[in-house]
């Protein structure tokens, strides 16, 4: 019995001990899966916890500070050298972060300044992880010369450097920053813009440090103009009549320029009067008096402009193609400064630039922007290449932007027939010292006979830009001798009729290149009408059998001069209107289409 008993205690003693052991193994359980689902779904938090540090969401920013980290997106790529610079002293802190370091130390008074600038080195990997760009959108961002790495958004990987911003902790998640450009908020690779100005400009210098500009300031490759461009920490000095692109830190790039920003390039003549400006790249230069935050685009307007011709091939349409795709979040500053000339066309400055201009030769501040164009893009004579022209730009574009300028009603002729007992309007272009109709009356008589609604005008510097385009656009027809009167054609509307009058002397080619390529760009339609000898007022200068008649392209190797002062300067146009008269009644004919 007393055995029975003993066995029976030590039974319910095992038992017990199970249960002790099955609870404890539960716990045991419950708590490893506990840290295991931490460990998986939330690390950062257990190693700020378990040092005794904030989770990074409760993170000061005044803990906040600068590291380098490599741009390469693999471990092995790291050198040597920054291994064991990390592995002796885990408190890396950029030299030149000095400042903004002093301003984290103010806003921290209790944290010990070795604390702050602790920094433990990892793998850069850990850029693509989520919570990383979560805490980069509320993250306050720091700017600085480093090595870039490449985000899961960017295409392709950059060889210079950027620098991130780093939570002091042992996990070293790595915040990136948001490149954000001022130019309309596009966005390149590499480029940061940390510009905090307000407004178009300021005097208070925005947070905002150089990125390294991976191509040629300048680009001289284009027969007609030269362009630089540059994106990063640029100081505009006009006293000094330079552009000064600032080099990070470790940048072996050595660049000057000289360029005059006005697109006729290989004309002295012309030239000898624009203002030369310096581009070049530097590690010293004056300090800012003015921030912006909006690109800049710098040109002259001397030259040839004055001339309705020169006005829009020289600068109206290459400021269009350079300028439109910054809808007028840019700022212009114009060397060689005509007041009367942005007064004449000051419509057409108030659709491309918001802020005022600034006189480049009479400003003494010195301009600091992100993005900076020195000089304007331009093709072929009163064109835009749209493959070459940013976003693909056409004279399709130019002539709608046009006619929205000066708010103009038609943007097409309307088939003849759909408004009953309406004529085609036909504008006469009139000359009064070159190249002038001298039988203007039987010129009209003709027109009118064959159902025109006939209207003169003549287009010389004085005349009122406004004026002028609304009599433009009410027309289906426009016609006249070649010359700078011709250009109004861009206030046209779309599949209108332009018709070139071509004067004696074998310079179709000239004249086709200036205005019946342009037309036929702007979606004008374009009729090319060549003078005989007997229309030319040459024969009351030449007798018939001068060579000027019979080879008058042997005269052209004297050069455009000569070919100007004789053929155009000299030469009036006596219309035969029985020869003529075929291609007004075509016109007639493509208006009923």
């Amino acid at each position: 019995m007393k055995a029975g008993g003993e066995r029976a205690k030590l039974v319910r003693s095992l038992r017990q001990e199970s249960r002790r052991l099955r609870l404890l193994v539960l716990v045991v359980g419950f708590f490893l899966v506990t840290l295991t689902f931490v460990v998986v779904s939330k690390p950062d938090a257990l190693l700020f916890n378990l040092n005794g540090r904030l989770s990074v969401d409760q993170a000061p920013r005044s803990l906040l500070i600068r590291q380098r980290v490599d741009a390469q997106d693999a471990a092995s790529r790291r050198s040597a050298d920054a291994l064991a610079a990390a592995a002796e002293d885990p408190k890396v802190v950029d030299d030149d972060a000095a400042g903004d370091e002093a301003s984290a130390n103010d806003s921290a008074k209790g944290t010990s300044e070795e604390e702050e600038k602790r920094v433990l080195t990892s793998e850069p990997e850990q850029g693509k992880r989520e919570e990383e760009e979560t805490t980069a959108s509320d993250s306050q961002l720091l700017g600085g010369g480093g090595e870039e790495e490449g985000s899961k958004g960017q295409e392709g990987h950059q060889e210079h450097e950027q620098h991130k911003v780093t939570l002091p902790t042992v996990s070293n998640y790595t915040i990136h920053d948001a490149a954000e450009d001022g130019d309309n908020g596009k966005q390149e690779d590499g480029k940061v813009d940390a510009d905090q100005s307000n407004g178009g400009e300021g005097s208070r210098q925005p947070a905002t440090e150089n990125v390294e500009w991976n191509k040629p300031l300048c680009d001289f490759s284009n027969f007609r103009a030269n362009v630089c461009e540059m994106r990063g920490n640029i100081r505009i000095h006009p006293n000094a009549s330079s552009v000064m692109y600032m080099e990070p830190a470790g940048s072996k790039r050595d660049e000057q320029w000289k360029i005059k920003p006005y697109p006729r390039k290989g004309d002295e003549f012309c030239l000898s009067h624009i203002t030369e400006l310096t581009v070049k790249s530097s590690k010293v230069a004056p300090e800012c008096t003015k921030y912006h935050d909006v690109p800049a685009v710098i040109f002259a307007l001397t030259g040839y402009t004055g001339n309705l011709f020169h006005d829009f091939t020289d600068v109206l349409v290459p400021l269009f193609t350079t300028a439109s795709e910054f809808n007028g979040e840019v700022q212009f500053l114009i060397t060689d400064m005509a007041i009367w000339w942005t007064r004449k066309y000051a419509v057409v400055f108030e659709k491309l630039t918001k802020y005022p201009l600034i006189d480049f030769n009479k400003d003494d501040q010195v301009h600091c922007f992100k993005h900076a164009i020195v000089g304007l893009h331009a093709y072929m004579e009163f064109t835009i290449d749209p493959v070459k022209a940013p976003h693909n730009y056409s004279m399709v574009d130019f002539n709608r932007f046009m006619r929205r300028t000066y708010s103009l009603p038609r943007d097409a002729v309307t088939a003849l027939g759909e408004i009953p007992k309406t004529k085609p309007r036909l504008l006469i272009i009139s000359r009064q010292r070159t190249r002038m109709f001298l039988n203007l009356n039987e010129i009209v008589a003709m027109a009118e006979e064959i159902g025109y609604e006939v209207v003169v005008e003549e287009a010389n510097v004085n005349s009122n830009v406004g004026h002028f385009a609304k009599v433009v656009n009410s027309v289906d027809v426009m016609m006249g001798v070649h010359g700078a009167g011709l250009t109004n054609c861009v206030f046209l509307p779309h599949n209108a009729i332009l018709i070139q009058i071509v004067p004696w002397g074998g310079i179709d080619g000239i004249c086709r290149i200036d205005f019946g390529n342009p037309a036929e760009q702007m979606g004008l339609r374009y009729k090319h009408y060549s003078i005989g000898v007997h229309e030319s007022s040459l024969t009351e200068q030449y007798p018939l059998d001068h060579e000027i008649f019979k080879n008058p392209l042997s005269f052209h190797k004297h050069g455009f001069e000569f070919i100007r002062q004789t053929f155009m300067d000299k030469q009036n146009v006596r219309l035969d209107c029985n020869r003529f008269r075929p291609i007004l009644l075509e016109a007639l004919d493509q208006l009923n289409q």
